[in-house]
């Protein structure tokens, strides 16, 4: 199988790359820096490309069998209104649909869409200035995914750290059960591989946390 990983050059895709290469797939490591990534393998390709870019994402896109994404926004960009996240996934459903790839794993965040009512009362208030409008967009980003008609599913890791990949961590899959708390992006990563094949999360939703 071949993997489109977007986003791929840093953070959670970097790791995700280096999980998929490790456990036999082909990648497309897709990014706007991807001639940086610091791994080689002969099953690897790297594609430099832009997520908003139409043409790009259909070229990716080309002959492979599930798309991982990982895209994220620097600290600086939190302080401007957010689109990244809707924006590019508008452009890859469309995509998806005219290439035939069925297969969509994304990163949303503990915060997204229904799992902000999950959020302490405590937090909610710095939460909200801090990553108000980048979890807006992240919402509008799940909403878009789950009326697109593919097999999805949405991961959302708590607070993020660097950290080994252990396989020791929380997937929780029903709201009363959400909570945040802090996992490695190794971690996530872990599980963002184990999806490309395993169906136990089709149409889910997950918090992820240690």
């Amino acid at each position: 199988m071949r993997i489109l990983i977007i986003g791929a050059s840093k953070g959670i895709g970097l790791e995700a790359t280096h999980l998929a290469l490790k456990a036999g797939y082909g990648v497309r490591a897709f990014a706007r820096t991807a001639s940086a990534i610091k791994l080689h393998d002969v099953r690897l390709e790297k594609v430099q490309g832009d997520a908003l870019n139409k043409q790009d994402v259909e070229t990716a896109l080309t002959g492979v069998d599930a798309v991982i994404v990982t895209l994220g926004v620097g600290l600086g960009e939190l302080l401007k209104p957010v689109h990244l996240f809707s924006d590019a996934t508008h452009v890859l459903i469309a995509a998806m649909k005219d290439k035939g790839v069925k297969r969509l794993i994304c990163i949303t965040g503990f915060g997204a869409g229904d799992s902000r009512a999950s959020i302490g009362f405590l937090q909610r208030v710095p939460f909200q200035i801090v990553f108000g409008r980048a979890y807006d967009d992240k919402s509008l980003q799940e909403k878009l995914i789950k009326q697109s008609g593919l097999d999805w599913t949405i991961a959302r890791p708590g607070v993020l750290l660097n950290g080994p990949q252990t396989g020791r961590y929380k997937v929780l899959r029903e709201q009363p059960q959400w909570r945040n708390g802090v996992i490695s992006r190794a971690n996530v990563a872990d599980f963002l591989i184990k999806q490309i094949e395993d169906r136990s999360f089709v149409h889910a939703c997950p918090v992820l946390v240690n």
